[in-house]
């Protein structure tokens, strides 16, 4: 199965420094959700990591991202940032089920 999971927010714990950017240095790991993907990671998953970072500001984040997720210890195929692509399951902060969303629609 493919695993395209968010960063910020779902991986890690990322606050907006003092004059409101985002500290994405400063991120704290989620260190239980972390073991849960390596675990997906080990039993042959694909796991995709997808982080908006520098969307807004257009800074290539990359090389910053891919240390800190190996300094945590996150097991992944690949990074990647500013698109949404296919995958069987998405994991993120700000998502909403479909079920949920379209609870008050009787269409089905």
């Amino acid at each position: 199965m493919i695993y395209v999971i968010d960063l910020d927010g779902t991986l890690c714990d990322t606050k907006r420094n003092k004059v409101g950017y985002w500290d994405y240095i400063g991120a704290k790991p989620y260190l239980k959700r972390i073991k849960f993907v390596n675990k997906l990671y080990q039993e042959g998953h694909t796991i995709i990591i997808e982080t908006a970072r520098g969307c807004d500001s257009k800074k290539d984040w990359s090389d910053e991202t891919f240390s800190q997720l190996k300094k945590w210890g996150l097991r992944f195929h690949k990074l990647r940032t500013g698109k949404k692509f296919a995958a069987d399951l998405y994991i993120d902060d700000k998502a909403v089920n479909s079920v949920d969303f379209f609870k008050d629609v009787n269409d089905i």
